[in-house]
């Protein structure tokens, strides 16, 4: 894809989704990543794994995928993160996450300050955020980049693993944030604001949170993009889907790579579609794109 190539990290759970075809590695870090790299940037995870077999095999797994595996740190009394994933017959995954491992307890290190004061861009959840221990890491991690670092907060409502209180203060540090149109309601009464409609609320998410740039994403119906100077609304790509995993994270890694390259919406919104639809068309999180590439991958979709 185009030059400069930025870099650009995604903190967080790295874990291996245990599905009934057998397991993959999964956490939206590593996914968003491996998409991020495809595009021609430098996408870097930065997560923990158990020093145990299933934490050798995510290092050789990202390995395999291109990914620098530096930032992962090691953990000798937690073990590598699993989730159990139930797939439905629409495609769409079921989880059970496991909780106390050693996703649970990011360590802020010297090296990973390094990391932050390089970073263009950091990709950030609320599933981390579930433990103390690794909220204050990413917090830590998020104050100690650049200024004009943009920090996307990609919110992502699992279970119980979630606050109100978690939600109000990522938004506060946050540049982006993305939610998908089941998630926004619910997050907008956590936040004790009106609900109504995906393009009005999203406006009213950037506006009352200070947020440079809101996307709802809507599944097989697209996405919505909202700025301070316009919105715009993407009607999605008709494909015969595989499952759904990874696919909002591929989504986040376009929409990521045209706003550090200060693409318009309707371009950013094209590309961010894109991404999603061809992981969502594949199985897994991390499809090779074959030896024509990423772009002629993407340019098949639709």
């Amino acid at each position: 894809m185009s030059e400069p190539t930025f870099t650009v990290v995604g903190i967080g759970e790295l874990l291996w989704d245990l599905l009934p075809t057998g397991k993959q590695l999964g956490g939206a870090p590593a996914n968003f990543a491996y998409i991020t790299t495809l595009l021609g940037n430098r996408g870097v995870a930065a997560s923990r794994v158990g020093n145990d077999a299933l934490g050798e095999e995510a290092l050789g797994r990202l390995r395999s995928l291109g990914l620098p595996t530096e930032y992962i740190q090691t953990d000798s009394d937690h073990e590598t993160g699993t989730v159990k994933v139930q797939i439905d017959g629409a495609g769409q995954p079921r989880y059970e996450i496991i909780q106390g491992v050693a996703w649970d307890f990011l360590e802020w290190t010297p090296q990973w300050r390094m990391l932050a004061e390089r970073a263009d861009a950091i990709c950030f959840g609320s599933l981390a955020q579930r433990s103390t221990q690794s909220r204050e890491t990413i917090r830590a991690f998020l104050r100690a980049s650049r200024p004009e670092t943009a920090k996307v907060f990609d919110v992502n409502l699992r279970q119980s693993f979630y606050s109100a209180e978690v939600l109000a203060s990522a938004f506060t540090v946050a540049d982006i944030v993305k939610l998908n149109h089941e998630e926004l309601p619910h997050v907008m009464r956590l936040l004790g604001l009106a609900y109504d409609g995906d393009v009005s609320s999203a406006q009213r998410l950037r506006e009352t949170q200070g947020l440079k740039l809101v996307c709802v994403t809507r599944g097989e119906h697209g996405s919505v993009l909202a700025d301070a100077r316009e919105t715009h609304a993407h009607p999605g790509f008709e494909i015969e889907v595989a499952d759904t995993i990874g696919a909002g994270d591929a989504f986040t890694a376009g929409l990521v790579n045209c706003y550090l390259r200060k693409t318009s919406l309707t371009e950013m919104n094209e590309m961010a579609n894109r991404a999603g639809a061809w992981v969502a068309s594949n199985v897994g999180a991390t499809p090779e794109p074959g030896d024509a590439g990423i772009e002629e991958a993407l340019a098949e979709i639709g």
